[in-house]
């Protein structure tokens, strides 16, 4: 699909639907649509903390923050030999955070950005696109705030599209197809509100309550 037949009213629609756009790579000018035949969630109440990244969360120098460097995130999770996120992709992400749909999860040591991932949020859904970490665990401290936050303001599908073993190592599990849009179908009803609340700063609470709930 070329860049100019798609908007971000057409990509909202795709997610409801169940599909998500991807790029062959960084450089090519169309995109296509992806339907996996069995789809990777995180179940918000079975997200796993180990002891080590309890412990890297706990350190002081460690903070996170909501929607401060959307475009940051963006451009951290595409600077990678291979990437999908090509131009198209990019500026739809960014018009989408104008819009208020999208959104990002960012892992600070100090006031470097050391690790974050973005999504999209369509009722009580939220589509995980994709994360980097430029520190160990970065990206992981970032899905723990992000699953702490989405479960408290009522949000009950995280969407990761594909399983890895990175995130199977974080509870994250395959379900089938048909599975995923029942529990999408059910999800999209769900008004849940990601300003409801703000984020949690305090890691020793993000990290308890995930381990209370998982």
């Amino acid at each position: 699909m070329s860049d100019r037949s798609l908007t971000p009213e057409l990509l909202l629609g795709a997610y409801a639907a169940g599909v998500f756009p991807m790029a062959e790579t960084r450089d090519s000018p169309d995109v296509f649509w992806v339907d996996p035949r069995r789809r990777g969630v995180i179940p918000l109440d079975g997200f796993h903390i180990s002891r080590s990244l309890a412990r890297r969360m706990g350190r002081g120098s460690i903070r996170a923050s909501m929607d401060t460097a959307f475009e940051a995130v963006l451009d951290g999770c595409a600077d990678r030999q291979e990437t999908w996120i090509n131009e198209t992709i990019r500026q739809l992400m960014l018009e989408l955070f104008r819009m208020g749909h999208a959104h990002s999860f960012e892992i600070w040591r100090d006031d470097e950005l050391i690790g974050g991932m973005y999504g999209i949020a369509l009722g009580g859904a939220f589509f995980g696109e994709s994360m980097f970490s430029r520190a160990t665990d970065g990206s992981k401290m970032a899905l723990a705030f992000a699953v702490d936050h989405l479960r408290r303001t009522g949000f009950i599908l995280f969407d990761t599209q594909f399983l890895t073993e990175h995130l199977a190592s974080l509870g994250a599990l395959e379900i089938a197809r048909s599975t995923y849009r029942a529990r999408l179908s059910q999800a999209l009803e769900v008004p849940a509100d990601i300003h409801a609340l703000d984020l949690e700063h305090d890691p020793q609470a993000v990290v308890q309550r995930i381990t209370q709930t998982s």
